[in-house]
């Protein structure tokens, strides 16, 4: 698979079939990742991958934390401004009602979109779940060296024929997932990420979010 072919193939998937992953094949693309550019060579990333029974009684305690407190935990950090202003905020509600429209939930069926919402929690049935943290003093051009670490492991992902969808939701709770994970305090919880083979027939998995033409994002000086 041509890079391109990777990057234009890649989705947030949302409905994932329970066929296994081997474990050698997850060692290899992190170990391949980490080849991601980092800024002075820090390697800022810290990657958890559960699976397995593991996975199973992670989903069973979150079930449960989800029950006790549906808004969530004291967040790391807010994952969109609370200001969000156009035309950001836009295109955030417009992905957000295609996918609900994607899976026939009405926009004012809040139940119905917060059934889908909690999906995230289950990783989405994903036979994986990874998850990143890094060093608290670490900033934002650290944080932005994790990002490229994870899209370098969902390139890797696509060649291999696996699919994910990065979650950055799990900074709700990033206090049951640190429990879990045995975080060491100097270390926050950045996101999390669902691995696993697509479900193709999942009415869910059938749409792409749309993105802005190139001239809406990019100007060329002198070229």
């Amino acid at each position: 698979m041509k890079v391109s072919e990777a990057v234009n193939s890649r989705k947030s998937v949302r409905q994932f079939l329970p066929d296994p992953v081997d474990p050698q094949l997850m060692r290899t693309v992190l170990a391949t990742a980490s080849r991601a550019p980092s800024g002075g060579n820090l390697q800022p990333w810290h990657i958890h991958v559960v699976g397995g029974e593991r996975l199973a009684a992670f989903k069973s305690i979150m079930a449960a934390r989800i029950a006790e407190a549906p808004e969530g935990e004291r967040g790391e950090y807010d994952v969109y401004p609370r200001e969000l202003t156009p035309p950001y905020r836009d295109r955030r509600y417009q992905v957000g009602e295609d996918l609900y429209r994607s899976i026939g939930i009405a926009r004012d069926d809040r139940p119905g979109r917060l059934r889908q919402f909690a999906r995230n929690f289950a990783f989405f049935d994903a036979p994986l779940a990874l998850f990143c943290s890094v060093d608290r003093q670490m900033g934002p051009p650290q944080w932005s060296d994790l990002g490229m670490f994870l899209q370098t492991v969902m390139l890797l992902l696509r060649e291999a024929g696996l699919h994910s969808c990065p979650q950055e939701c799990w900074a709700r709770y990033a206090q049951t997932v640190g429990e879990f994970l045995v975080l060491p305090d100097e270390r926050m919880l950045f996101s999390g990420m669902a691995i696993g083979y697509e479900d193709v027939a999942a009415p869910i998995n059938q749409w792409r979010s749309a993105r802005v033409p190139l001239e809406a994002f990019a100007q060329f000086d002198g070229i």
